[in-house]
């Protein structure tokens, strides 16, 4: 099996050689470019594995790069930046980002990232509108966690099971779910899973996900006010962390 392709578009010599470096060691070949006209061109021309990006490119922003590959790839997108303005992320992630990592960070998170990511079926172009099962996630069935907290979504039922046992969601909720697990490991905004699962209509009503997601934690983690894999991206949205 040949080894993944990575292209990482930054322009700061000593981040662009860190996260190479990072990327190598995990088995990827890393192309480097510094600009954003050289990294789109490569992303058409190599067709990579996993892009990694800053969005304060030289010759323009992040954010074009993004939605334009966006325009006919589902590749995995990370972005790296030094903007931590909340505003910045969540524009990031509705460009099509699928997670974000404010700089400096460490090889531990970006890898971790990297694998999340990289585990996500990629079937469809993220951020794409349409139902749960347009978006990417082809398999029937899908599990996550071990033990008593050991999880099922039967897509072909129209089930879920905790530990074996039917757990009865509503029809939001089991929506709910299912967007999350087609994207699971990537950072869904407030505004992207409310037009997913409610509609257009109702994508600035975030006390809906506050009170569903409070749902799916109660039924389906553990422990519900520590929970392991439906997690909350603060000021951003949440994700699923199979």
């Amino acid at each position: 099996m040949s080894s993944p392709t990575a292209l990482v578009i930054e322009d700061e010599v000593q981040i662009r050689r860190f996260v190479r470096g990072a990327l190598e060691a995990e088995g990827f070949v890393v192309h480097e470019y510094g600009t954003q006209r050289e990294g789109l061109a490569a992303a058409g021309t190599r067709r990579p594995d996993l892009l990694v990006l800053d969005l304060g490119l030289p010759d323009g922003d992040g954010l074009v790069l993004i939605r334009d590959v966006r325009g006919w790839s589902a590749v995995p997108i990370i972005v790296l930046s030094a903007r931590t303005d909340e505003d910045d992320k969540i524009a990031a992630l509705d460009a099509g980002a699928d997670d974000y990592l404010t700089k400096p960070f460490g090889t531990g998170e970006l890898l971790a990232r990297v694998r999340a990511n990289l585990r996500r079926p990629r079937g469809a172009v993220p951020g794409a509108s349409g139902s749960p099962e347009a978006l990417g996630a082809d398999a029937p069935l899908f599990r996550f966690g071990e033990g008593e907290g050991a999880v099922e979504l039967d897509r072909a039922a129209r089930l879920v099971r905790r530990a074996g046992k039917e757990v009865h969601l509503t029809p939001t909720e089991y929506r709910l779910l299912a967007v999350l697990v087609a994207n699971a490991g990537r950072v869904l905004t407030q505004r992207q899973l409310l037009r997913e699962v409610w509609g257009p209509a109702h994508s600035e009503q975030s006390h809906y996900l506050r009170v569903y997601m409070g749902h799916l934690r109660s039924k389906l983690e553990v422990e519900p006010a520590q929970p392991r894999h439906l997690l909350t991206e603060t000021a951003v949205g949440y994700r699923l962390v199979p």
